[in-house]
């Protein structure tokens, strides 16, 4: 466990305690270390990192009874902030969607809805037949893109045994696809 993720806990167990000053401390070096992960995350809207470091701030001080203390913190508060970040995702396409010109016939015309549903719904199917093990990793690290740290911290997994069963769920569902298994 690093440096940064044993201070932040004790922190929050301390904060979680009824000690004011060290949820107030906690939150500040929280903030912090959110503006980097989100600054790596939104190079293009860099604009836009304060915002959802404190939309991740309040969305943490509402969901602290929430928090397991033997799971890591930074994954939790990645999780959230990942969250946030797809909130703020399907804000900035919406308001493009009514930006956007009409030139071309063929936008209107363009690939079904449906087809996007029925390929998500496919792939949840074939993963739903994958053990843990390798259908965490497969989610967290291809489909959200987490990095494989991040999906090790979330699901208490090693890096190792992260990228192991995201060969092997590869391998297993490539089987599936084909009827070899």
């Amino acid at each position: 466990m690093s440096e940064s993720e044993t201070r932040l806990r004790a922190l929050l167990v301390s904060g979680l305690a009824g000690d004011a000053v060290a949820y107030r401390q906690f939150l500040k070096e929280l903030a912090a270390h959110l503006r980097g992960f989100l600054r790596r995350r939104l190079t293009r809207m860099p604009e836009d990192v304060e915002d959802l470091v404190q939309e991740t701030l309040l969305a943490v001080h509402n969901q602290r009874h929430t928090y397991d203390a033997r799971q890591p913190l930074t994954a939790w508060a990645h999780a959230i902030a990942k969250y946030k970040w797809i909130d703020l995702m399907r804000r900035q396409a919406s308001r493009d969607a009514f930006t956007d010109p009409l030139d071309e016939d063929s936008d209107v015309l363009g690939v079904s809805d449906t087809e996007a549903a029925d390929a998500r719904r496919d792939i949840a199917t074939l993963l739903a037949h994958l053990p843990d093990r390798q259908r965490l990793p497969i989610v967290h690290v291809k489909i959200t893109g987490m990095s494989v740290a991040e999906a090790a911290a979330l699901t208490g997994m090693s890096e190792s045994a992260v990228k192991v069963g995201i060969h092997r769920g590869m391998k297993a569902l490539a089987a599936r696809i084909r009827g070899t298994q």
